[in-house]
């Protein structure tokens, strides 16, 4: 797996340094740690933009559609370059007799130059994006709508160069073994924005007094969409002052021949495709969503129960197998498949763990969690439903990213564009077929589409990887996932009866309305309240059942007990 353009190093690259399994949970907790203030700050600005401008109405969907193109954008120009590609190519940099300096002050500086082209280029085009992602908008986004969105995009679009600049440095620090800052730094954003719409709710007032898009004004379309904006400007600019932590010193340098910019440019081809497909997929389904009700779960609801599913994913899964990345990069380059196979047992392992638990929490919390982002019952259902139907997919989703992870350490990128174009095809397939439903159950239908498509990409990209290693300790792996699967279903009777003691089931017509939602502390408090019971009997179930990973966790957090 040698890269004829990296030339040998004596000196083990600063990217291989976290082996040890002690590296690697240290560097998990940090990456977690951060992932979680930086969530539950992301909940409170969610809930704070659901407060200040609605849910179900086209002001709220128009601000949703032009806050969601720059990751779109971003998405397909640069997402699966500095995700699946950089992290392997700046670890075989890194055997350059440099210590790979001139390779990332000539990849960072040409991402630099890309990223400001194609920022300028889509803000000129926003009309152009936001009717490629409306259509001529439907029911939920109609005329006033539409021309809302793109006043909107033209102040969110500029985020392109950020999120992109952010993505390029993280990556580099990630690279390098530095893990704390890339995952710290959305916590900056979010203080930006929750600011902004302090401002926003003082200067002009809350929901529903910004329904109708003709209330809209400059000055209103300034402060929100400007504000978010800020706030991924800071979450980029932040990540400049740890700079120094990876030993390197940047210097613009345009000469882009010669150090191995080919091979990566070779390698991202695959990863772009991939995005590109993701993105048409995309389009459909913002296309399909806005043509629910305007009074119905649609583009709003969908982000939003997406970021609340996002929760787990990001806080296990991503802090678990980002260091997990690194150190499979390191051995797929010293070409030692053994230990890429052990890294990929062990980290998935723990990983489905902790997701499954976390899931079947979530979704005994659920309607609480969705009252806290809602303003009526209807909205509670609505919210409620798609994450739900979301949630029905969070084991795969999780697992796929640790094994497409696993694809990109080995230097493929070709094998996981084709697992996408099946997902997408699926997901396209079935979207479609929701246009039949009810406009009610439009936006839980793309969540359930995107579950099914999602977890039979899984299956089949799990089977490639098996061929591609030999094997996979699968058969462990399937026994440690029954066990987890069984330990679910007495945590999600407990939870459930929690809630309905509560009175959290009401919305769906089962008892009468109680503590868990009379208001947003007593919604807050019963989320914490049925997930923690919830998790406590799922995590109590395998610790009967003597799980062994269960008890490699628990040993860490022991010794750190007896410490104290």
């Amino acid at each position: 797996m040698s890269d004829p353009e990296v030339l040998p190093s004596s000196t083990p690259p600063p990217a291989s340094k976290p082996t040890q399994r002690g590296s690697i949970g240290r560097a998990s907790a940090a990456l977690a740690s951060g992932t979680l203030v930086s969530r539950s700050l992301g909940f409170v600005s969610a809930a704070m933009l659901a407060w200040a401008i609605g849910q179900q109405n086209q002001g709220a969907n128009a601000f949703a559609i032009a806050n969601q193109l720059p990751n779109n954008v971003y998405a397909i120009i640069a997402g699966g370059l500095l995700s699946a590609v950089l992290v392997p190519q700046i670890v075989r940099a890194a055997r350059h007799d440099d210590d790979g300096q001139t390779f990332v002050n000539r990849l960072v500086t040409l991402g630099i130059v890309v990223f400001l082209g194609v920022t300028l280029l889509a803000t000129l085009g926003a009309p152009l994006l936001v009717t490629v992602y409306t259509g001529q908008g439907g029911t939920a986004l109609r005329g006033d709508g539409v021309a809302l969105a793109v006043s909107f995009a033209y102040w969110c679009l500029p985020q392109i160069f950020f999120y992109a600049l952010y993505s390029l440095l993280g990556e580099v620090l990630n690279a390098r073994g530095v893990f704390g800052p890339f995952t710290w730094a959305p916590v900056l954003n979010n203080v930006v924005a929750i600011a902004g719409l302090v401002v926003f709710a003082v200067l002009f007032g809350v929901d529903p007094a910004h329904r109708d898009p003709a209330s809209w004004d400059s000055a209103r379309i300034t402060v929100l969409a400007g504000s978010a904006t800020l706030g991924v400007t800071a979450q980029a600019v932040i990540l400049i002052a740890f700079w120094r932590r990876t030993g390197l010193r940047y210097r613009p340098d345009f000469r882009w021949r010669g150090v191995g910019l080919g091979s990566t440019g070779r390698a991202a081809a695959w990863t772009f495709g991939m995005i590109l497909i993701t993105q048409l997929a995309g389009i459909v389904q913002s296309q399909v969503a806005v043509s629910a009700g305007v009074n119905d779960p649609s583009v709003a609801v969908l982000r939003t129960s997406w970021l609340i599913f996002m929760l787990p994913h990001s806080i296990v899964a991503v802090s678990i197998a980002t260091p997990y990345f690194t150190r499979m990069s390191g051995h797929a380059r010293d070409e030692r498949l053994d230990l890429v196979r052990d890294d990929l047992s062990s980290s998935l392992r723990t990983i489905i763990l902790l997701v499954a638990g976390a899931g079947v929490a979530l979704a005994a919390a659920a309607l609480p969690f969705a009252a806290f982002f809602a303003h009526d019952t209807r909205e509670v259902v609505g919210i409620g439903g798609v994450l739900l139907a979301y949630l029905l997919g969070l084991v795969p989703f999780s697992t796929l990213f640790l094994v497409q992870r696993t694809f990109y350490a080995l230097g493929d990128t070709r094998t996981p564009f084709f697992a996408q174009l099946l997902q997408s095809s699926l997901f396209v397939t079935g979207a479609l077929m929701v246009l039949l439903l009810p406009h009610s159950a439009i936006a839980a239908g793309i969540a359930i589409v995107t579950s099914v498509a999602g977890s039979i990409q899984t299956l089949v990209i799990i089977a490639l990887l098996r061929r591609r290693l030999g094997r996979i300790d699968g058969r462990r792996m399937l026994r440690r996932f029954g066990s987890y699967a069984l330990a679910t279903l007495p945590a999600a009777v407990v939870g459930l009866l929690v809630l309905l003691a509560l009175g959290g089931l009401a919305p769906i017509g089962l008892g009468t309305t109680g503590f868990a939602l009379s208001n947003k502390v007593a919604e807050l408090l019963s989320v914490v309240l049925v997930g923690g019971v919830t998790g406590l009997v799922y995590l109590g179930v395998l610790w009967v059942a003597r799980v062994p990973e269960l008890r490699e966790l628990a040993g860490p957090l022991r010794r750190l007990l007896t410490r104290s």
